[in-house]
C-alpha cells in the first residue's frame, strides 16, 4: 500500500534505501530479464 501522505523528498529517500538493498545486476541479467517482459508482453 503507497503512502500518499509523505513528501516527495522523502518517497525518493525511501526509493534510494530500497535500491541499495537490492543484489548488483549485470548488463547480461538486465538483458535477459527485459527478453523474458517482452515475450510476456507479446503474448497477451
Amino acid at each position: 500500500m503507497m503512502n500518499y501522505k509523505i513528501s516527495f523528498q522523502e518517497r525518493a529517500r525511501l526509493g534510494m534505501d530500497m535500491l541499495s538493498k537490492k543484489s548488483p545486476v549485470t548488463l547480461e541479467q538486465a538483458k535477459s530479464q527485459a527478453r523474458l517482459w517482452k515475450r510476456k508482453a507479446d503474448q497477451k
